[in-house]
């Protein structure tokens, strides 16, 4: 792995990390499913204005492409995570967050016939484990609630593999501005009945409307092209790895700019799964 992809890897990880920082002070006022909207559709036109200024981006001969990407890659897994959330506490949801390289190796395996040999293997085993020591482990009470949100979380983590197996098979010779910009686009088209049905009715302060703006550039906008250049770089499950350092992040930017306490297993969750992530990517395990 070339030093610039670790630096795009770990820039990935600390832009979605910081994603949550914003959507809880946006969550509360606007409702997560209209955050989760307009985080889409203002990324959609910010890349929209940069590709009209630098390269028009060229969609039309592909929509039914991007409209799958998008499908997959935001709107299914976004909405069953809104679900999730609701019915399981935050460390379960994050360790089954988690299981999204895993299923990508699976769906990789299956799909582009990649290889899943056994040092991979462990390191996919590894990261859910580093989250696990990471976030702790709240056990909650069997629920049919929390049976549907765990279901709800696994479905997201799927299709999050589902479309990194996608895009590297469809879009890894195209612009990864210009797939980025498709797939939002697509979204906002699918998001837009769910913005008008959740709109607030009291109008966001100056914080909030700062929060979204960051959601929808830096964290989305700015992150899915890097995503994207990943899943070309590194391949689909070495990109989506990012899902083990994003808690990381999370739980960094919580303490320092929120106040939350860290998990005592920080450190140690932390060097698991770096080893994961290196055991993933090890180039000499690319064949």
């Amino acid at each position: 792995m070339k030093p610039i992809d670790l630096a795009r890897l770990f820039l990935l990880a600390a832009l979605w990390g910081s994603s949550y920082l914003f959507i809880r002070i946006a969550a509360p006022v606007l409702g997560v499913l209209f955050t989760i909207s307009l985080r889409i559709i203002l990324a959609a036109v910010a890349l929209g204005l940069s590709g009209a200024i630098a390269s028009p981006f060229k969609l039309k001969s592909r929509w039914q492409s991007y409209l799958l990407l998008g499908l997959f890659n935001n709107v299914i897994p976004f909405l069953l995570i809104a679900i999730a959330v609701v019915n399981l506490n935050a460390s379960i949801a994050a360790i089954l967050n988690a299981t999204a390289p895993l299923f990508t190796a699976i769906v990789s395996a299956i799909w582009l016939k990649e290889s899943l040999n056994k040092r991979k293997a462990i390191g996919l085993v590894l990261g859910i484990v580093g989250v696990t020591i990471l976030v702790g482990w709240s056990p909650l009470p069997l629920s049919a609630s929390v049976i549907f949100g765990g279901i709800s979380a696994l479905i997201a983590a799927l299709s999050y593999g589902i479309a990194a197996v996608y895009a590297r098979r469809r879009f890894i010779h195209d612009r990864v501005a210009e797939t980025a910009f498709g797939q939002l686009t697509s979204s906002s088209i699918l998001l837009i009945p769910v913005a008008f049905a959740t709109f607030p009715q009291t109008l966001p302060s100056l914080e909030v409307i700062f929060a979204v703006a960051v959601l929808a550039i830096a964290c989305t906008a700015v992150a899915y092209p890097l995503y994207f250049q990943l899943i070309s770089n590194i391949g689909a499950t070495g990109a989506i790895t990012v899902a083990f350092l994003i808690p990381v992040f999370s739980l960094l930017f919580g303490n320092i700019f929120l106040g939350e306490p860290v998990n005592s297993g920080l450190i140690f969750g932390l060097i698991t799964i770096l080893l994961s992530v290196w055991l993933v990517i090890n180039p000499k395990q690319q064949k």
